[in-house]
């Protein structure tokens, strides 16, 4: 369900490195937990963020939520289709979906986050807590 090259936050945020350049969304645990996504707010390409850094939100017909960077670097793209279909993400969170791409600072950062099989435990952990 997750897919076993990218990295993932315990925000719920993904990271696929691509050499220097990091390929940025949201999982879809988080997708679901939100619900239907009817806006997301995105980032100018030039910004620099820092890790863990908030860089737009997503909103629901539940609730808005920030979106954080996973590792510092600086904004080279954003996925325009986004502001015409922010249900994208719902459809296909973990593809058609990124958010952002970024130029990576530190490339040895992602290995900080967690794995594929780390992020499906987490989340289990997640779903178990909420009664799921």
């Amino acid at each position: 369900m997750y897919p076993s090259d990218y990295r993932y936050t315990r925000e719920h945020e993904w990271i696929k490195l691509e050499g220097d350049t990091g390929i940025i969304g949201i999982t879809d645990y988080a997708q679901r937990a939100l619900g239907d996504i009817v806006y997301v707010e995105l980032p100018k390409p030039g910004t620099k963020l820092e890790a863990n850094q908030s860089f737009g939100t997503v909103e629901s017909v539940k609730a808005v939520s920030d979106i954080y960077c996973p590792v510092a670097g600086e904004v080279i793209e954003v996925n325009e289709t986004l502001h015409r279909a922010p249900e994208t993400i719902n459809q296909d969170p973990h593809g058609a979906a990124w958010i952002i791409k970024i130029r990576v600072a530190d490339p040895s950062q992602v290995q900080n986050l967690m794995d594929a099989a780390a992020y499906q435990a987490y989340v289990a952990e997640k779903e178990k807590e909420a009664g799921h």
